[in-house]
């Protein structure tokens, strides 16, 4: 009986594709985002770009939700999955607040720390990205995909160390100009900074999923 009841249940569903697909657009945003801290007279239309990607991230994420409720057997956890899915869409989220932000305050000039984070948030997506590909195969792979954690919590603490520089020395320009433009830049710097650490909260529960099923 118990047999017959797990053939009619979908089984493992197509998780894996899911999170690939979401990586996915998780980079295009990223590279999006970067673009528009090169400046130019684009930035709406980028972030217009990026609020399509976030929909179509939570479209995804929903996929991911609904697979849970309705499969029988996961690839680990279910609790694992909703935490990973739900890492992923909130670095997407949070790409989405950045752009916001920047056409509100209507910011056309970054400074170089703040293009230094956009760099640093493509390359936290790249790495989040290799590692999802690498679940599938999750004890073979676990070593790459520890050490792939460990480079984005680098890359994490590099971009804490930017965020304060880039802060102190808009800070020094602002006391001899304009104080609202340290307000405007400084919502930049911690929606940059939001981004990335978000990305390294995807790191984590990968890793966490590592220790746990590895």
């Amino acid at each position: 009986m118990l047999q017959w009841f797990h053939r009619l249940m979908p089984r493992q569903a197509k998780f894996y594709p899911l999170f690939e697909r979401h990586a996915a657009v998780v980079v295009a945003a990223a590279r999006s985002l970067r673009a528009m801290l090169a400046g130019g007279d684009q930035l709406k239309l980028r972030c217009q770009d990026i609020v399509a990607l976030e929909h179509e991230a939570d479209g995804i994420a929903r996929e991911v939700l609904i697979s849970l409720r309705t499969t029988f057997i996961t690839p680990f956890d279910r609790a694992d999955v909703q935490s990973l899915i739900t890492a992923m869409d909130d670095s997407i989220d949070q790409m989405q607040q950045t752009a916001k932000a920047i056409v509100l305050f209507e910011v056309v000039t970054f400074e170089d720390e703040m293009r230094a984070m956009a760099d640093a948030i493509v390359e936290c997506a790249e790495l989040v990205q290799r590692a999802v590909s690498m679940l599938p195969e999750l004890a073979r792979n676990a070593a790459e995909i520890n050490e792939i954690s460990l480079q984005i919590n680098r890359i994490e603490g590099d971009a804490d160390e930017m965020h304060d520089r880039g802060l102190e020395r808009l800070y020094q320009k602002a006391k001899a100009g304009n104080p609202m433009e340290f307000i405007r830049g400084n919502e930049i710097y911690n929606h940059l900074e939001n981004t990335v650490d978000r990305l390294e909260d995807v790191a984590n529960e990968i890793q966490g999923i590592v220790i746990e099923h590895a």
